[in-house]
């Protein structure tokens, strides 16, 4: 789902211009940052669901990283750094892309995402499943990809402040930022993000 989140965070840039993209796409991939040393220390943990690899064909077991009420602390934190460098709007946009990153995984997920730390409580535990459709869960990415990279050059067409500025330019950008967000799918697919 590292596409979607990236398809995401660059619609928001078209509606946050003093956040730079840097910010937002770390942003929507922090929840999966923390989980990379939490995974690499065996605190959180994959489980393969069939014998070979396949699209989202992992339980993911992110059980401090992904749970609710983690999720939406950690974006609380971030929005409030995030807002002492770039003001209000910015620390908000900042909150909710992270909070975004938990929203598009429920989505997503096989009921595997806690509602507290840890699963205290054993309380039910959350996801809509739609990596189980494949197909499904690649048209909701790639419909997030064109929205987000139609709105960020859009973005970019309305911050034209100079002649400079050229068209030509604005592709340029547009295209890289499109490239960027195929590749990540296809990686999304292959398994290797």
């Amino acid at each position: 789902m590292f596409a979607g989140h990236f398809g995401l965070a660059a619609a928001v840039k078209a509606r946050s211009p003093e956040v730079p993209l840097w910010a937002l796409m770390v942003s929507t991939q922090l929840l999966d940052i923390i989980f990379a040393p939490l995974y690499l220390s065996g605190v959180e943990t994959l489980e393969p669901v069939g014998e070979t690899f396949s699209y989202g064909g992992n339980i993911i077991h992110a059980d401090y990283t992904h749970a609710l009420l983690s999720a939406l602390l950690i974006s609380a934190i971030a929005g409030w750094l995030a807002m002492r460098r770039w003001g209000k709007r910015g620390g908000i946009a900042i909150g909710a892309t992270v909070m975004s990153h938990w929203v598009l995984d429920l989505l997503v997920h096989r009921a595997d995402m806690p509602i507290l730390p840890g699963n205290w409580g054993d309380l039910p535990l959350l996801g809509f499943g739609l990596w189980r459709y494949p197909v499904v869960a690649s048209a909701m990415e790639v419909l997030l990809i064109a929205v987000g990279l139609l709105l960020y050059i859009g973005s970019l067409y309305r911050e034209k402040r100079s002649p400079a500025a050229s068209s030509r330019g604005i592709y340029a950008a547009g295209g890289v930022m499109g490239a960027l967000l195929v590749l990540s799918l296809v990686s999304d697919w292959l398994g290797v993000g």
